[in-house]
């Protein structure tokens, strides 16, 4: 069925052959032999050429659609194969405000590459990370078996440019003590990371005293939101606040930093990295991370 599929369309033994890389004799073969099959005459000479019967012309046009239809499943498994989705799980703030911002200049590097972006605080198991990388923080991103440091991100103090007009006692850690503060909660399967209550104690060289907090968010980009809006000072993260440090919306309260304990990752499975898009986006992010590394050294 092959054969009398390229036969019908090319016209000749000969180029028949050509193209599936047989003999001419197979090719005559094997036509007979689908005639003994169907026990119908598919061929007639027209002068020194072969030609299709009007039924076999019928017959051919069926055959044909099939075999396009083999032929578009082959080009969607090859295209699906080049141009597969790469996954990337991210906790939600370090999408929001780090990575995300960054992505044009790697969907430019990499334009025919398709990004799936899953922001998650839970951790996916180890075992399921094939073909996928994860963005996570501390503890967590030890547990894989492939992961590189990205960067150990600092905080500070940080609100609206209206807020510290109001309040413009904010810059001292005394004045700030006594003003709306807005709180970030990191979960329970965080200890160690910093609060309000670490900055003061680092800037007092004391316990504070009981402090205000107007609102406690679960997610740091919706306590920076929040701070914009001028709802109270934020411990800022400087990976997720700097474009809005740059712009204005907020304003660094304070010089100094407290430096968080652990740094964040990126994690892939055993198979990640068999795609050439997914070595260029590891290779492109640890460039990216390096990059914002030299800007926090610059700071010092």
């Amino acid at each position: 069925m092959q054969i009398f599929e390229a036969f019908g369309r090319l016209g000749t033994v000969h180029a028949t052959a050509q193209e599936l890389n047989v003999t001419p004799g197979a090719v005559s073969q094997q036509l007979r032999l689908l005639e003994e099959h169907l026990d119908m005459v598919l061929l007639v000479k027209d002068g020194r050429r072969a030609a299709l019967t009007p039924a076999a012309r019928g017959y051919h046009e069926l055959i044909s659609q099939g075999f396009g239809r083999f032929a578009l499943a082959q080009d969607y498994i090859a295209e699906h194969r080049v141009a597969q989705e790469l996954t990337i799980s991210c906790l939600p703030t370090l999408l929001q405000r780090w990575l995300n911002p960054l992505l044009p200049a790697f969907q430019n590097a990499a334009h025919e590459s398709t990004l799936r972006l899953i922001a998650q605080d839970l951790e996916p198991d180890s075992h399921m990370l094939e073909h996928t990388f994860r963005l996570t923080y501390g503890e967590a991103g030890r547990r894989y078996t492939h992961s590189r440091v990205l960067f150990t991100d600092h905080c500070f103090p940080a609100a609206s440019p209206d807020f510290l007009a109001r309040h413009p006692e904010a810059r001292t850690a005394e004045g700030l003590s006594r003003l709306p503060l807005i709180g970030i909660d990191w979960g329970a399967q965080y200890t160690t990371e910093p609060h309000w209550r670490d900055w003061f104690k680092m800037q007092l060289a004391a316990d504070p005293p009981p402090l205000r907090h107007v609102a406690v968010y679960s997610a740091s980009g919706m306590g920076l939101e929040a701070a914009a809006a001028g709802q109270g000072a934020v411990l800022a993260q400087w990976s997720f606040a700097r474009d809005d440090l740059e712009s204005g919306r907020l304003v660094r309260l304070s010089p100094d930093r407290l430096a968080l304990p652990d740094p964040y990752f990126i994690c892939w499975g055993q198979t990640t990295l068999d795609r050439p898009v997914a070595r260029q986006f590891l290779n492109w992010l640890m460039q990216a991370a390096k990059s914002m590394r030299d800007q926090m050294q610059q700071q010092n």
